[in-house]
Formats: C-alpha cells, structure tokens, sequence
C-alpha cells in the first residue's frame, strides 16, 4: 500500500508510523501540507499527524483551509483516513463540530477509557479498556455529528469514527521520547516541568510504542481490505 503522511512541522512527523509502515512492506509518502503543492492522490490511507498550529488559525495558516476541503473529500470517497492530535481537531473542524481551547493544557500520559463502541473497533480495540496515552495538546473537540466516540478521558473525548474508514485520536500513539520534549522546548511556561515529562516517557514509553505500533498496524489492516 501507499500511505500518505500529511504533516505539519519538523518535530510531527511519522515517526514510530513511519518506522511501522516501512517495516510492514508498505511505501510512505510524506508531504508538508504549509509548504503547499498537492497531495499525491493515488494513495491507499492518509494518516494526518499534529502540529503546534490550531483550528482557527486560519488567516495566520491559510493552508488550513484546503487541509478541512481535503479531509471532506478523503471522508466522501471512504479513503482510510487517521488523524491525530492537529489531524484529529481538523477532521472534527472539517465535519462540522466543535474545535476550541480545552478546559487545560495537557502534557504527558492520562488515563484514557474505551467507550463500548471502541472496544468493539477493530483499530481502536487493540488497546485495553483502560490504558495511559501520551497526551501533548492545548485544543478539543466535540464529537462530529453521526460519528461514534471511541474514547474518553477526564474532562474531554480521545477518539471517535466517522463513517466506516476514518479515524481520529487526541493522543499521540506515533511519538519518539526525544521528539515529544521538543514539543516544548520553546514553551516559557509548559503545563508541566518538562523533567516530570521526560522521567515519566523513560519508565512508559517502550509500553506506549508496544500499544502504538500495534494501533498503526490495525489501521494499515483495515485499509487493505479495500
């Protein structure tokens, strides 16, 4: 299969997807979405990772738009299609829901619980009905209309589906240690002391990929059944 990464940045990208998909035989194509061009459409899934930008940031980010027009059509044409994090609030965006500030930033792993729809989902189902995900994120999103929420958490939803072939998690199941710290190297005032972030990815982290790869694999498994 051909996969197409639609990314956002230097620091999410692939990653441990990118890693997974190579492995499994499969060719990724990764395209930065602000550098403009196209998307290469003769594609088998799209996976659309984060990004430090925001819905509503469009006059500052005017390639957002296109982003929600080709999230639409990938939906329309039941293109097998994940997004995470950023790709998760624009594919929300892009079908009409809600996307603003959450209640309060998020850094590090929090307890997330599958909804009995996500226990039953074939890609969502390969996690536990309770596990830690490694959260990095300052948006939420409503649920979109018709779509089934696949996961939640204290105060805000994780997961949903929307039709039968797209996918959407807030947590970040691609990550490597070193590049989530980056997320926050910037940051004057972080939502946690960044060492607390760092001890809790040396003790979680080969616990966490051992999860994410197999998310990745479930995804790449339901979009080869064409």
């Amino acid at each position: 299969m051909r996969v197409l990464a639609v990314t956002h940045g230097p620091d999410v990208r692939a990653e441990l997807f990118g890693e997974v998909i190579r492995a499994d035989g499969h060719e990724l194509v990764e395209w930065e979405i602000s550098g403009g061009g196209r998307a290469d459409v003769d594609m088998d899934a799209v996976i659309v990772f984060g990004g430090h930008q925001n819905v509503g940031e469009e006059e500052r980010f005017p390639w957002l738009e296109s982003e929600y027009g080709l999230l639409r059509s990938w939906v329309r044409d039941e293109i097998p299609l994940l997004g995470i994090c950023l790709g998760a609030q624009t594919l929300a965006h892009a079908c009409g829901a809600w996307v603003g500030p959450a209640p309060a930033r998020q850094a590090g792993f929090l307890d997330v619980e599958l909804t009995e729809a996500g226990r039953a989902d074939p890609v969502l189902g390969v996690f536990p009905p309770r596990f830690e995900a490694f959260v990095g994120n300052g948006y939420a999103f409503a649920v979109p209309d018709g779509a089934v929420e696949l996961a939640t958490s204290v105060p805000q939803s994780q997961a949903y589906r929307v039709g039968a072939r797209a996918w959407a998690v807030q947590f970040h199941p691609e990550i490597h240690g070193a590049q989530a710290l980056r997320w926050w190297d910037d940051d004057p005032d972080p939502p946690r002391p960044v060492v607390e972030i760092a001890r809790e990815l040396d003790g979680k982290l080969d616990a966490w990929q051992a999860l994410g790869s197999a998310m990745c694999r479930a995804f790449l498994a339901e979009a080869a059944r064409g």
